[in-house]
């Protein structure tokens, strides 16, 4: 959001977060992107059983290997190059080309290359909470899956 207001009453935001929380707005708590060591992502549509997410990797850097057990994904590459981890299967994805993790599946997103990775990212599924990640490895310190 942006607010534009004379910089004498730039206070009173104070008061739209206090209605943004009584109205129990997501937008009062967080903010629409969100910084990962990775790189980023931001929500661009939310509902019920899906999520739409622009996610933007960083050159050389990768998520963890995880999995969820409530929920599946497309990635659709928008620019740059991906290497996708899925199963057993490992590939490179480039600009317009796209891929499925089914509900389950382990799963890596990297980005090989020396620019940036943006893709969008459609969640579907009956539950799509980031609790619902299962770590097994990351590169950052992360705590990943027990076993």
């Amino acid at each position: 959001a942006v607010l534009v207001a004379p910089r004498e009453r730039v206070q009173e935001v104070k008061k739209i977060v206090q209605k943004l929380k009584k109205a129990k707005r997501t937008e009062a708590e967080t903010s629409p992107r969100v910084y990962r060591p990775w790189g980023s992502y931001e929500t661009v549509a939310l509902a019920d059983r899906f999520q739409v997410k622009r996610i933007i990797v960083k050159p050389g850097q990768k998520l963890s290997l995880q999995m969820h057990h409530h929920r599946a994904e497309h990635w659709i590459v928008v620019s740059g190059t991906a290497r996708v981890h899925c199963g057993e299967k490992n590939f490179l994805l480039t600009e317009d080309q796209s891929t499925y993790i089914p509900l389950g599946h382990t799963h890596r997103l990297e980005n090989p290359g020396k620019v940036p990775l943006e893709l969008i990212e459609v969640q579907s599924g009956a539950y799509l909470g980031e609790d619902d990640i299962v770590r097994f490895d990351d590169v950052y310190g992360r705590t990943p899956a027990k076993t």
